[in-house]
């Protein structure tokens, strides 16, 4: 597998959750031990806005850029027609993207401490969404939430038309309406009434 290949090796994958975990630990500490008790506050809400940040950009990239833009749409189907293998953003180049249109920013827009706040909210978020991710393709699900999101992105690969497209919350698709269709084919398929599933 080359560098910048999408399918990747298990220590490549591995190492990817690895080093994602520990720049989500070191920042953590990094925010609780130096961060100013002063700049609390503003931590917490930058941190917040991280997190909640992650889930539109989630919603956004896997809707409009790897269900719409080629390459990236050519590439994710790959992952719908063999959704077990190892296929993921390289992360030298899902690191990159973080620091250069994440932390340089808000580092120069504001200080360090917001910087660290808002990408380690934005880390967390990617890191939970890699982990589910990782979860609704390869771990049994004995927990009703992570048996939902199962559900939910088995609605994504297998239904007819596109839609469901958040992996960690359906929050995004029932604000933009990309649920119902996905849902109504579902319970069409198991002869049920289609009901909203809640998030």
């Amino acid at each position: 597998m080359g560098f910048f290949t999408l399918e990747h090796g298990r220590l490549a994958y591995i190492t990817d959750f690895a080093l994602y975990g520990s720049a989500v630990v070191v920042l953590a500490a990094f925010l609780m031990i130096a961060g100013p008790s002063e700049h609390r506050l503003e931590i917490v809400s930058f941190v917040t806005l991280g997190l909640g940040g992650w889930t539109a950009i989630e919603y956004v990239l896997h809707r409009f850029v790897l269900h719409g833009l080629q390459p990236f749409r050519r590439w994710h189907v790959e992952h719908h027609q063999r959704p077990a293998a190892l296929i993921f953003t390289p992360t030298i180049l899902s690191a990159t993207l973080i620091i250069v249109l994440v932390f340089l920013p808000s580092l120069l827009l504001g200080d360090l401490w917001r910087a660290c706040s808002l990408t380690f909210g934005l880390l967390t978020g990617y890191l939970g969404y890699a982990i589910t991710h990782h979860a609704v393709h390869h771990w049994r699900a004995d927990h009703a939430w992570l048996k939902k999101r199962k559900r939910w992105h088995a609605l994504h690969h297998h239904s007819e038309q596109a839609g469901c497209y958040g992996v960690t919350s359906s929050f995004w698709d029932i604000v933009f309406g990309s649920t119902y269709q996905a849902v109504r084919m579902d319970a069409v398929k198991q002869n049920k009434r289609p009901k909203k599933i809640k998030n």
